[in-house]
């Protein structure tokens, strides 16, 4: 077979090739209801965390947020920030053993937060802003469990724990990474805390994460169309020192002896 046959035939199959891996990378990525940002320093004060809300129903609106703070580590205070078309409504708990902290003793804390009247589309997220007075110590993590009700009845229960070594549960409560607490008069390293995360309303669920795909994959596509740019010059550089040498044909498409191989 001619390589003039073959020279296209191998710059389709790495096309073809190439066309696989961008339905790859580009394929839906799960989305789960997060705590933004995800990680703070213990004892951290008067920080502002996002939970986010996205919507994976295809048909059906979220018209429901439930979030239930935890109860093995509270955390003595905490002010919610308004949501445009949102009402929200707080329980407490009183405490076994009352919180000392440096605004004086604590003795209930907010233990369950319902956010309702409003919606989140499909393709959609929502953003529920909570702003913690102080994080608690002893702990390098709060697990957040979370309710979410659609529209047409299903509820979805983000309450599973990941487990060290262990896949991410299908439904992942979100969780607050705690780290070393930041030295007393640190102003450096307080700095360097997490900042908060600002509040979002109905913007899509992939624009977060649509410009870094994006260059994933243009990255991908380029590679691959790089090497088949490779292989099709390699193989005409083949065909010209064939023809130089007068062991191929160089435009009649015929081989001749044994050098006309694109192999």
């Amino acid at each position: 077979m001619s390589p003039k046959i073959r020279l296209p035939r191998r710059a389709a199959a790495l096309s073809a090739l190439a066309c696989a891996t961008v339905l790859l990378v580009a394929g839906p990525a799960s989305a789960h209801v997060t705590v933004q940002p995800s990680a703070a320093p213990q004892g951290a004060s008067d920080q502002s965390f996002a939970f986010r809300v996205p919507n994976e129903d295809d048909s059906a609106s979220t018209v429901k947020v439930e979030l239930y703070f935890p109860t093995d580590h509270p955390i003595p205070s905490a002010l919610l920030a308004p949501v445009p078309g949102w009402t929200d409504q707080i329980e407490t708990t009183k405490l076994a053993t009352p919180i000392k902290t440096d605004d004086g003793t604590i003795t209930d804390v907010v233990s369950h937060v319902t956010w309702t009247g409003g919606s989140i589309a499909p393709g959609h997220y929502q953003d529920f802003t909570v702003d913690f007075g102080q994080l608690p110590t002893g702990t390098d993590q709060l697990v957040f469990k979370a309710l979410q009700t659609y529209s047409n009845g299903t509820v979805v229960r983000w309450i599973d724990t990941t487990q060290p070594g262990q896949p991410e549960p299908d439904h992942p409560a979100p969780t607050l990474k705690l780290t070393a607490a930041v030295p007393d008069g640190d102003a450096s390293a307080a700095s360097a805390a997490p900042s908060a995360a600002p509040a979002a309303t109905g913007k899509s669920a992939a624009a977060d994460d649509s410009t870094a795909r994006a260059l994933g994959v243009a990255g991908i596509v380029v590679g691959v169309l790089g090497v088949a740019t490779g292989a099709v010059l390699g193989l005409r550089r083949r065909q010209g020192a064939d023809a130089a040498t007068g062991t191929g044909s160089a435009g009649t498409g015929s081989d001749k002896g044994s050098g006309g191989s694109a192999e």
